[in-house]
């Protein structure tokens, strides 16, 4: 199961600073049930953004919609009759979530409200595609929607580097490089100046296992 944590409510408003209509996007599955991003979840932040909004004078028309999964194309059909009424979404997934809302409304800005913690496994054989790394420091509001650390063959976060190749990747002409897709995204939102905010050196020192604790709860005692 994926983890996910809230973002800092302040990182959140000012994603959405110059928006005045935006839906909330929640999730139904994992992020729901670990308390982060399932109907209750948007609910409160689209309360806690009106609220603050009100009081900066500058009013925000914000709405909810939770889907089934956001990581399945076919729960998100039914946001296509409402996505048009709005300037933005602000997805409650994870990770591969936000990413498969933005490949659906490329002209979008999709924005994330939660970090990708980690995930659990599935003692189950499948198919899988990785689209998130849960690097707990999510990018995707800047880059179009693109996980530049799991779609990059480097990891780069501040742009390509000198093997992009007519938009293809060095490693293999089949595989796209990540920041060609990115400026193209961007390109079409008209938000071209997001992909000059430099992003900082991750801390990957102590990769020790992690555990996330939700608001309002806590761990429990041990026996």
């Amino acid at each position: 199961m994926i983890v996910a944590k809230r973002k800092p409510f302040d990182e959140i408003k000012d994603m959405l600073k110059g928006y005045k209509k935006v839906l909330n996007v929640g999730c139904g599955t994992c992020v729901a049930v670990c308390l982060a991003g399932g109907e209750k979840e948007v609910d409160v932040l689209n309360a806690e953004l009106d609220m603050a909004r009100r009081l900066e004078d500058n009013p925000i028309e914000i709405s909810g919609f939770t889907v089934e999964r956001q990581c399945d194309r076919e729960y998100l059909e039914a946001l296509d009759a409402v996505v048009d009424e709005y300037e933005a979404l602000l997805s409650m997934a994870c990770g591969a979530g936000v990413q498969f809302l933005a490949e659906r409304y490329p002209k979008k800005p999709v924005f994330p409200a939660v970090n990708t913690s980690f995930i659990g496994v599935n003692q189950d054989v499948g198919w899988y595609e990785e689209r998130c790394r849960s690097c707990s420091s999510c990018v995707l509001g800047m880059t179009g929607g693109i996980c530049p650390v799991t779609m990059c063959a480097k990891g780069l976060y501040n742009g390509p580097c000198g093997g992009t190749n007519n938009g293809s990747c060095e490693i293999n002409k089949d595989q796209p490089c990540a920041w060609y897709m990115i400026y193209e995204r961007l390109a079409a939102q008209g938000r071209l100046d997001c992909i000059m905010d430099v992003v900082p050196p991750q801390d990957w020192r102590n990769q020790t296992p992690r555990t996330v604790i939700q608001p309002g709860y806590k761990k429990p005692e041990a026996a």
